[in-house]
């Protein structure tokens, strides 16, 4: 049996397809009273739907979210949350080839093999389409957590060219989503050619949060870093996570790593410090290339588009993380 949750307090399922009428979620261990509207969701899911520009898919979704259940009178009543997103654009004719093709690089070979049953249209249920539901759930996770808590994801390296400098007010003002303006206009030149010559690339994608609760976690099996680790790398086109320094403590003195607390990315033993969060994710090349590539939509690069889902994981981990706090703690 397939697993769709993700969460253990704050608890959230994922369904449809990437062909399919419709794509949603459905929310559990929401507490009653939190204001949500379709208005909310509204600039999120601009920012991880295709079409935004030429580094982008070129499919065409408007992403109109639909509240099902689980709001009354603009507030959520404690009972499960359900959103749903349709498709409008699928145009699965593109993909007719491959049914009996199996792509290389994507889950058409395992999905296959372990299933015997698998829906070619854009990969079903593996396609990254599927996170417009994380997208969804990320919205609300941010209202649990403290106002001040704030998550900025932003494009670190692409290809290559790394980003030298971090200024957040230009996240937006360019199509990668890279904070670093210089490296920014290098990267998008660097996608055109490629888009060109129907290839991709990949990058590296760094998720700030700033005033972290401290104490989040466990010393043990929910470690932070874990359960961050496990939202990361359940998204597909996400091959690597680290935080703080990452492999980069490899090859540190011990007295180079305990002389600067920013190698350790805001978490000792499993839990928060109440520093920033630091974490990077490496995101492979889309294995849509060639023929493949020109003969349906896809990202030659796929960075941009990560990014708010990234930051919506990040949410929804330290939203079950706050909620699973105040149970371990009680009255203290």
């Amino acid at each position: 049996m397939a697993s769709n949750s993700f969460g253990e307090i704050f608890r959230f399922t994922t369904f449809g397809e990437s062909h399919g009428p419709a794509l949603g979620v459905v929310i559990d261990g929401v507490p009653a009273g939190i204001p949500f509207a379709v208005s909310d969701l509204l600039p999120e899911l601009a920012r991880r739907r295709p079409g935004q520009s030429a580094a982008t898919s070129q499919r065409k979704e408007s992403d109109a979210p639909e509240i099902l259940a689980g709001v009354f009178e603009g507030r959520t009543t404690g009972m499960p949350v359900c959103v749903m997103v349709r498709n409008e654009d699928a145009r699965s004719q593109d993909y007719d080839a491959l049914r009996t093709q199996i792509r290389p690089g994507h889950a058409d070979e395992t999905w296959a093999s372990k299933y015997g049953h698998r829906d070619h249209r854009g990969g079903g249920r593996s396609s990254g389409r599927e996170t417009v539901a994380r997208v969804i759930a990320g919205v609300l996770a941010r209202k649990l957590l403290p106002s001040e808590v704030t998550i900025t994801g932003h494009a670190l390296q692409i290809g290559e060219i790394r980003a030298q400098s971090y200024e957040p007010l230009t996240i937006e003002h360019n199509p990668l989503r890279c904070a670093d303006p210089v490296a920014a206009r290098a990267m998008v030149a660097l996608v055109e050619e490629l888009r060109g010559r129907g290839d991709s690339i990949g990058g590296i994608v760094e998720v700030r949060v700033e005033r972290v609760p401290k104490d989040l976690g466990e010393p043990v099996y929910g470690k932070v870093k874990a359960r961050l680790a496990d939202a990361f790398l359940s998204i597909g086109a996400v091959t690597g996570f680290a935080f703080g320094k990452g492999f980069g403590t490899a090859t540190m003195r011990g007295s180079d790593y305990v002389a600067d607390r920013a190698n350790y990315g805001g978490i000792l033993g499993g839990m928060t410090t109440g520093e920033p969060l630091v974490l990077h994710a490496a995101i492979k090349p889309s294995s849509s290339i060639g023929d493949v590539a020109q003969k349906g939509r896809h990202d030659p690069c796929i960075v941009p588009r990560v990014i708010p889902v990234l930051a919506a994981m990040t949410a929804l981990v330290l939203a079950d993380l706050v909620l699973l706090d105040r149970a371990t703690r009680g009255s203290r």
